[in-house]
């Protein structure tokens, strides 16, 4: 260290690692390894088997029941205590809990959501001290807050009946994830402990708590404003602050605010619109000469906007996020937890999660309200690679109590959240909860999922003023006073201003679930649009190799009890098959039954969001539910439990390109339409080629297209079908669109002129060529003939392929690079392939 450079007196002491727990009504004491929680521990120990094989997850219900304790020992010197201020730091306890340090009781918990800070510098000792956190069962203090209560309340998907409670419902008087206590993709584990990190802080004098840095943005400079939140006030301070390690002026103000100046920024952009770019600021705080605290922070210099513009023609308003001043298309997914068991999610699952949404060519997931306020490491890689954030509050598909104390307890959960995370680059907005609007509707008495009518008129006006004072008052109150003008938008959806959204609503955001729930053909997609497509969805299975996982070969049947029990949505597997039966001939085979099942959902999502592009800009945002799972399960997500990525995740990265081609043949007339978030430039060329399945081209045609404009859709080619195909048979032949600028490929698309079912698919001859590459494998595919869906299977853990599940034309040549995520070689030996012609059934 240089010998100028001085320590800031703020120093911190992590009390994770080793722990010791033990059931609270038992004497035996076990290790623990902090962070966790108990079904964790219990594992480690052998005491449970993993509940995520089989049906395991049953024989474990009796631990959520039940009181637990968790105990540390640890030792402080004379020089530690001598600090004016000692803190102790809880950042997550799940959720009830009593702190008691050295036999002293400090306080008590009760919101999993919130950090909790106990003064603890009259209780600490020289020497040996003891931390014990006692666990209250969350169930049994569920029931107790029922019972107050005076009638139940709705939580739709709280799975009672499975947690061996019967009818109670209690999830929603905890402030705890609600996806704990089940949901129609989740299963039953009502976790307990201590989540996340545990800290002593000691200091003098005082420390940074909180900054809020404000933004004032244009093309020649950028004014950054900071903000400190000190531990208590000091006179006579001032700042160094350094942007990426470069000292520059500062202007102090009245009001203790420190203001930077930069000049010609260098601005934050979304995926693919630009460079993320992020400064590190450094901000120094001194009184006299005297080092006090450092506060860092990487900061994305942008604006970010929701633009809601009246229609010129209709009541409609624009729903769209602007940055920078730009129109945005958002393109993504709803995320929930990457587990039921928090504090095993690695660093490298956010780092596959959040660069998969980016190789997908994602710039938006919804962090969804039934999960947690995910971890700094989740908003960090959304700052790094581009992926704008839409952040629920932890609210969903439930009604909530509205007593002072849980009123109070939602205020200091959003204050602590919305300081923690409003500086990150990615925050693009803050919603209120999900679908709770749309579930009561009040002002509607034909509308919501019938909750209201269970309940007198006086409860129904108590339960709404209940939601009114959480989403209508607290929440926005706690954006617009902690945040740089954020956006709070009540609930997803909504019309706006209490507005019920429907599937024929102009206005604000829509959940389409007419396709899966409705049963609506693939082709209503392109029926009802609004917007801003905030969820759809469609489920599948995960492959074959990661259901061995966690299933027995007397499993593998989608009815079984244990494939039922993996999936979580009663109606399920009896959907899938019923699309399947519309779409595909359905395999009897349980592995290509899987199999046929991806790639139905990757065609029916990728239909959806190529309808919701097609609409731009009246619509202007497609995030289909859901990109990843919290346990090994059938769900709508389009990467598995493991990481695997589904069909549906390759067939997003096409979707999702910036410039896609979109191709229709509606009423015996092909279109050929042009979709695009960017400016196309000229020359452009569009060719059009029909081959048969043996490679023989039919017809073709070739345009230059005119200039393309961001966020539209052109339509640039149109004509009959029957003057191109004439007497050749639709299931034997396919549409091949492709878009250049000068030679390179900016899109490709297939289209084929009937269902799935019906195509006359030929017996092909798959070859491959196997090349080595330091740790990669490039595998290069050709054949004599059309090849459906070819789908490289590799049976080897965190593999990452370039494509899978395409389409290869007779004699064309692809290369796919396959790679470890890990760094290990990859095993060709390992390789099947899999095509669709091998799951149906001869042609008559």
């Amino acid at each position: 260290m240089n010998s100028n450079e001085q320590i800031p007196s703020v120093k911190t002491v992590l009390l994770n690692g080793k722990w010791c727990f033990k059931q609270a009504d038992k004497q035996q004491w076990y290790d623990a390894n902090v962070p966790s929680t108990v079904h964790t521990d219990l594992m480690h120990q052998s005491l449970i088997e993993d509940p995520y094989y089989r049906l395991n997850e049953r024989d474990v219900q009796w631990i959520d029941k039940k009181n637990w304790s968790y105990k540390k020992e640890f030792n402080l010197e004379k020089h530690q205590l001598e600090n004016e201020n000692i803190e102790l730091t809880f950042h997550g306890l799940d959720t009830y809990a009593t702190v008691v340090l050295n036999a002293t009781e400090i306080g008590k918990t009760d919101n999993m959501f919130r950090t909790w800070h106990f003064d603890v510098k009259e209780i600490l000792k020289e020497g040996k001290n003891t931390l014990e956190v006692h666990f209250d069962s969350p169930i049994q203090r569920g029931l107790a807050e029922l019972e107050a209560n005076a009638y139940p309340l709705p939580a739709v998907n709280d799975q009672s009946e499975i947690g061996e409670v019967g009818e109670n419902k209690v999830s929603i008087f905890t402030r705890k994830a609600g996806y704990h206590y089940g949901w129609d993709w989740g299963p039953r584990l009502v976790t307990s402990g201590i989540w996340r990190d545990v800290a002593l802080n000691f200091w003098n004098k005082a420390k940074i708590n909180h900054v809020l840095i404000k933004q004032k943005v244009n093309k020649e400079k950028a004014t950054l404003t900071l903000l400190p939140e000190w531990s208590k006030k000091l006179e006579n301070l001032h700042y160094k602050v350094k942007v990426n390690g470069e000292e520059v002026p500062v202007v102090l103000s009245s009001d203790q605010s420190i203001e930077i100046t930069i000049e010609d920024p260098q601005l934050w952009w979304p995926a693919n619109l630009g460079t993320p770019y992020l400064y590190e600021i450094e901000m120094e705080a001194f009184q006299e000469n005297n080092l006090i605290d450092i506060f860092h922070q990487k900061v994305g210099v942008r604006t970010i906007n929701i633009v809601q513009k009246k229609d010129e023609v209709g009541d409609g308003k624009s729903f769209y996020f602007e940055v920078n001043g730009r129109p945005v298309f958002a393109k993504g997914a709803n995320y929930i937890p990457n587990d039921l068991f928090l504090p095993r999610v690695s660093d490298s699952t956010y780092q596959h999660i959040i660069q998969s949404a980016l190789d997908a060519n994602m710039n938006m997931l919804r962090v969804w309200g039934g999960g947690i306020y995910e971890d700094k490491r989740f908003y960090d890689l959304c700052d790094e690679m581009g992926i704008l954030v839409w952040q629920d509050f932890m609210f969903a598909c439930s009604m909530y109590p509205g007593n002072q104390a849980f009123l109070d307890n939602v205020k200091e959960e959003a204050i602590d959240n919305v300081k923690r995370l409003r500086n990150h680059a990615s925050i693009a907005l803050w919603c209120g909860n999900n679908e709770m609007e749309m579930a009561w509707a009040p002002h509607n008495p034909e509308a919501g999922w019938g909750w209201k009518e269970q309940y007198t008129k006086a409860q129904q006006k108590e339960i709404w003023e209940n939601y009114e004072k959480i989403f209508h008052s607290i929440l926005p109150q706690v954006v617009t006073e902690f945040t740089d003008e954020q956006f709070y938008w009540a609930s997803s959806p909504t019309g706006g201003n209490q507005e019920l959204a429907t599937y024929e609503h102009s206005s604000g955001d829509m959940h389409y679930w007419g396709v899966w729930h409705g049963e609506h053909p693939f082709s209503d997609f392109r029926k009802y649009i609004g917007r801003f497509m905030s969820e759809y969805g469609f489920q599948s299975f995960p492959e074959f190799k990661s259901v061995q996982k966690y299933t027995l070969p007397e499993d593998y049947d989608i009815e079984s009890e244990v494939m039922a029990s993996h999936q979580r949505s009663g109606i399920g597997n009896l959907r899938i098959k019923k699309y399947m039966e519309d779409h595909y001939q359905v395999p009897i085979d349980f592995e290509n039954f899987l199999y046929v099942g991806q790639l139905l959902q990757a065609e029916s999502i990728y239909s959806a969001i190529q309808a919701h592009r097609e609409k731009m800009p009246y619509c202007m945002g497609s995030l289909y539910w859901q990109i990843n799972d919290c346990w090994p399960v059938a769900s709508w997500s389009s990467m598995d439990y493991y990481g695997e990525w589904k069909a549906l995740q390759y067939f997003a990265k096409e979707a999702n390109k910036n410039t896609s081609l979109i191709v229709h043949d509606d009423q015996g007339e092909i279109e050929v339409k042009i979709a695009s978030d960017i400016d196309i430039p000229n020359p452009t060329s569009l060719h059009l080629e029909i081959q048969d399945f043996e490679g023989n081209t039919i017809w073709q045609y070739s345009q230059k297209v005119k200039e393309i404009q961001s966020n539209t859709t052109e339509l640039v080619f149109t004509e009959k079908v029957n003057s191109i195909i004439e007497d050749h048979k639709m299931e034997n032949i396919v549409l091949i669109s492709t878009l250049k600028v000068d030679d390179q490929l900016i899109d490709k698309d297939l289209h084929y002129f009937v269902l799935q079912k019906e195509l006359y698919l030929p017996e092909a001859e798959v070859k491959v060529d196997f090349r080595k590459e330091d740790e990669q494998l490039i595998a290069t595919f050709n054949s004599n003939h059309l090849v459906k869906n070819l789908f490289i299977e590799v049976n080897q853990d965190d593999v990452k392929l370039s494509d899978n599940y395409f389409d290869l034309l007779a004699g064309e040549t692809v290369k796919v690079v396959i790679t470890s995520r890990k760094g290990e070689k990859i095993d060709q030996h390992k390789i099947k392939l899999k095509h669709l012609i091998q799951t149906m059934r001869p042609q008559q």
